[in-house]
């Protein structure tokens, strides 16, 4: 859960930077190069008459790309899109989680994320990783676990740049994932 001491730009700064902390045993783990991290979606994998897959297809039509954060390399999938954020900027985001909010004193203001927790830098700590999302729509209930695909991008918030994702879509989904992740 993200407490109410870690306000949202906060967030994005610490997610960014807590895979350079981490002070787990397994830094020596297996890492994906960022080419490798992030595995393009294939929902619709059909093969059309002149050989281009409808994703491939959909993904000309719209200029976008689709990003599938897997639950196995999580944490490294989301920390790779906020450290190469240019990269990502524009592409549709899609991933589970755990939907939270929380209002920030300093301005009042209610941010909202679909986040797993991770290992935090200490043995017993959790970390928050995952978006803040926006959407005009009703959001779901607190620790709801949902499917939320966006496209991400950056904004002022108070005069700090920050990430989130424009929501397509957002369902609340009955089977649930793994909420702590390790990777």
């Amino acid at each position: 859960m993200i407490t109410k001491f870690i306000t949202p730009p906060i967030l994005s700064i610490i997610l960014a930077l807590w895979i350079f902390a981490s002070c787990s045993k397994n830094n020596n783990s297996e890492q994906l190069s960022s080419q490798e991290s992030v595995q393009p979606s294939s929902s619709a994998q059909e093969s059309t008459p002149t050989g281009q897959s409808e994703a491939k297809k959909k993904s000309a039509q719209t200029g976008r790309d689709t990003v599938e954060i897997k639950e196995k390399m999580f944490i490294a999938q989301t920390n790779d899109i906020y450290i190469n954020k240019n990269d990502y900027l524009g592409k549709t985001i899609k991933y589970e989680g755990l939907f939270d909010q929380s209002t920030w004193r300093n301005n009042g203001k209610t941010y909202h994320f679909v986040v797993r927790m991770g290992p935090g830098c200490c043995p017993g700590d959790a970390a928050a990783a995952g978006f803040e999302v926006v959407w005009d729509k009703a959001y779901p209930k607190k620790n709801d676990w949902v499917e939320v695909a966006g496209v991400l991008e950056e904004y002022d918030d108070d005069g700090i740049p920050s990430l989130r994702l424009a929501v397509t879509s957002l369902k609340v989904l009955t089977k649930r994932g793994k909420e702590k992740v390790a990777q």
